[in-house]
């Protein structure tokens, strides 16, 4: 971090993990290092892929179309928002990118890895992907005792097409997110969402002097 370079930090997990309040988090502490930080987000982050993540979010579609549309507007989020900032050596915190592709399309959906992985490649073709990924694992029971918390303490009605999905499909996802986690070797940062917010922080605190 000593280099003043553009540096993409991906945050990945399912809902209830965390993720918006560490996000939150995480973009203090890199302005308190001196850097402009671009939070941002999957599917969308441009406005095309805004429009695409409705879609996938609340329109009826087979899992093949699900992932075509998400590596579309993964695609227009990298050209549009994420490649542009990292260029203008910002710090992108991304909620959600290529991973979770891998866990909700590939085990949740149960669509071919080969498929996945040669899109991916596709999709990342003359840019860079992500230079550190941090997974916050959670029990697919208190993924669900929290979302059902939230909507309650919120009023929220809508329900997505993804967490109408049961438990067996989220247990899925934990486990391609544990793979997804092997495949990127250091660049992965396996996180316990469990516990506190006030350990979860010191240990993101850590992680990140390291990158």
């Amino acid at each position: 971090m000593g280099n003043q370079t553009g540096l993409f930090v991906v945050l990945e997990g399912m809902d209830g993990s965390g993720k918006s309040t560490h996000l939150a988090y995480l973009q203090r502490l890199f302005e308190t290092k001196g850097r402009s930080v671009r939070l941002t987000r999957e599917p969308g982050g441009s406005e095309f892929a805004e429009v695409i993540r409705q879609q996938v979010l609340f329109a009826p579609m087979g899992p093949w179309t699900e992932m075509l549309a998400v590596a579309a507007a993964r695609r227009d989020h990298l050209e549009k928002t994420i490649w542009p900032a990292l260029a203008r050596n910002e710090v992108v915190l991304c909620d959600r990118f290529s991973d979770s592709t891998w866990a909700y399309q590939v085990r949740g959906r149960g669509l071919p890895e080969a498929a996945a992985l040669s899109l991916e490649s596709w999709v990342l073709t003359d840019g860079r992907g992500p230079d550190a990924v941090f997974y916050f694992d959670l029990p697919p029971e208190v993924s669900f005792e929290r979302r059902a918390a939230r909507a309650s303490a919120s009023g929220e009605t809508a329900v997505d097409r993804f967490e109408q999905e049961d438990l067996g499909f989220y247990g899925r996802v934990r486990q391609g997110y544990v793979e997804a986690a092997a495949r990127r070797g250091s660049k992965s940062h396996w996180i316990d969402a469990t516990q506190s917010i006030e350990k979860i922080q010191s240990k993101l605190q850590a992680m990140i002097s390291n990158i």
